[in-house]
C-alpha cells in the first residue's frame, strides 16, 4: 500500500480546488513512472489495487490542509480507506457497508470506462496507463458521478414533506430522476437490493439523517408512479447516501467508484491481454463521393 514519498508530495502540490477525479488520473499515471520494469502484470495489478485508496485519500487530506495518514496494514481494504480519509478507525459496520459497496461497483458489463481501458490496453500499454484512461472515461458526467447527482437532488428536495410536490414537477416536465432506472435492468437493480439491507442497518446503528428519510420517501413515490414501467432504484441511489454517512465528501463519490471499478478494469485488461487484438474500428464515409477541385487561390 505504501507509495513513494515523492509521489505523495506531488499529489499534495496539486491545486486543491481541482476535481478529485482529475487528481486521481494524474496520480495513477504518475504512479506508473515508479513501476519496477521487471514486475509482472499480476504484481502491477496488486500494486494498483492496493495503492488506489492511498492516492485518493492523499489528495483529500492535502486539500483540507490535513496531514497525510499512512496506511494501516492491520486493516482491510475498505476500513483502511476510511482510516486514511478521516484519520479515525471506522466502526466495523461502516467498513462492512463500504466493502459491500466496493464489491457491487467492481464490474458491470462493457460500460464506457471498461471499454476505454480495453482499447488502451489493446495497444499493449501498461496497467497504469490503462487504468488512467479508464478513470478519464469515468470522469465524464454521462458515466460516473450519478450518486453525486442523486445527493444533489435529495438536498434540493429539502424535506420529506416536499418529496411529492418535487417529484410531481419532475414528472410533469418528463425530467429524469437521478438514481432510478437503468440501461440494462427493467426491474430493480439487484445491486441496489443487495446494499439496501446494509444501508438500513447503517442508519439504525449509527444514526439516521434527514436525507435518508427523504430518499426512502422518494423511492416510495417513484415506485408508485413508475414501477409498472420498470423504473426502480439503481445502486447509485443508495450509495451516495452511504458515502456521505461514512464521512466521504460528495465530490469524492466518483473516485470511490473508481476505487471499486479498478478491480473490474484490471480483470478486463488481463483478459484482453490473454488473447489480444488491437481495437481498430471501421468508419463509414457519409460525405460527397465526388467534388470539384477548387484552386487554392479561389477558395
Amino acid at each position: 500500500r505504501r507509495v513513494p514519498a515523492s509521489l505523495i508530495e506531488t499529489i499534495r502540490g496539486l491545486p486543491g480546488k481541482g476535481h478529485p477525479m482529475d487528481a486521481l488520473q494524474v496520480s495513477v499515471a504518475a504512479l506508473g513512472m515508479y513501476r519496477n520494469p521487471n514486475s509482472t502484470p499480476e504484481q502491477d495489478c496488486i500494486h494498483l489495487l492496493a495503492a488506489m485508496p492511498v492516492l485518493i485519500a492523499a489528495f483529500h487530506r492535502a486539500r483540507i490542509g490535513a496531514a497525510h495518514v499512512e496506511p494501516d496494514p492491520e486493516l482491510g481494504h475498505a476500513a483502511n480507506f476510511l482510516w486514511m480519509m478521516n484519520g479515525e478507525k471506522p466502526a466495523e459496520l461502516a467498513a462492512q457497508v463500504l466493502d459491500v459497496a466496493l464489491v457491487l461497483h467492481a464490474d458491470h458489463t462493457m460500460n464506457a470506462s471498461t471499454f476505454a481501458g480495453r482499447v488502451v490496453g489493446a495497444t499493449e500499454a501498461d496497467a497504469y496507463t490503462t487504468i488512467a484512461s479508464a478513470i478519464g472515461a469515468l470522469t465524464g458526467p454521462l458515466h460516473g458521478g450519478a450518486n453525486e447527482r442523486v445527493l444533489n437532488s435529495l438536498e434540493a428536495i429539502g424535506s420529506v414533506d416536499d418529496v411529492e410536490a418535487w417529484f410531481a414537477a419532475k414528472l410533469a416536465k418528463r425530467d429524469k430522476v437521478m438514481g432510478f432506472g437503468h440501461r440494462v435492468y427493467s426491474v430493480k437493480d439487484p445491486r441496489a437490493t443487495a446494499i439496501q439491507g446494509l444501508v438500513r442497518r447503517l442508519f439504525e446503528e449509527l444514526g439516521s439523517t434527514p436525507l435518508y428519510d427523504v430518499a426512502k420517501r422518494l423511492e416510495e413515490e417513484v415506485t408508485k408512479h413508475l414501477g409498472a414501467k420498470g423504473i426502480y432504484p439503481n445502486v447509485d441511489f443508495f450509495s451516495g447516501i452511504v458515502y456521505q454517512k461514512l464521512g466521504i465528501p460528495t465530490d469524492q463519490f466518483t473516485p470511490v467508484f473508481a476505487l471499486a471499478r479498478t478491480a473490474g478494469w484490471l480483470a478486463h485488461w488481463r483478459e484482453q491481454m490473454s488473447d489480444n487484438r488491437l481495437f481498430r474500428p471501421g468508419q463509414i464515409y457519409t460525405g460527397k463521393r465526388e467534388r470539384e477541385m477548387i484552386a487554392i487561390e479561389d477558395r
